[in-house]
């Protein structure tokens, strides 16, 4: 298997899970940042590399991962999205790919399995 390159800003709340992915992509070859909340993550997108993308979390306290794609969005911002999430539904997938998020993957405790059921979306966006 190929190692990906590229850059991937992981929005998530729970320290566990960023850490989780932090690891996970970067043993395939990406460059990870980290943010707690959707605002951090606007306020740092100025600052993303060409080529990076987006893994957020669908249901945050502060800002969720759809509101995020919506207000890069609006912003011009074509930035990529994997939306992850605890507990998906057919609702917020709708709700994800009206907002530009091509795919919702549930939060897998496997970080290999994350990346693996990832790797398309990653593949093109990174």
């Amino acid at each position: 298997m190929s190692r990906l390159p590229g850059t991937v800003l992981v929005v998530d709340d729970d320290a566990v899970v960023r850490g989780v992915l932090k690891f996970a992509l970067e043993v395939e070859g990406l460059s990870v940042r980290l943010r707690d909340d959707g605002p951090a993550a606007l306020l740092a997108e100025a600052k993303w590399p060409p080529g990076a993308c987006l893994v957020v979390d669908g249901r945050t306290s502060v800002m969720d991962g759809v509101e995020v794609k919506k207000t890069l969005r609006a912003r011009d911002v074509t930035t990529p999205a994997i939306l992850v999430t605890g507990r998906s539904s057919n609702q917020l997938a709708r709700r994800a790919g009206r907002s530009g998020i091509r795919q919702v993957h549930e939060k897998l405790l496997a970080s290999g399995a994350f990346v693996e059921s990832a790797r398309p979306a990653l593949e093109r966006s990174c």
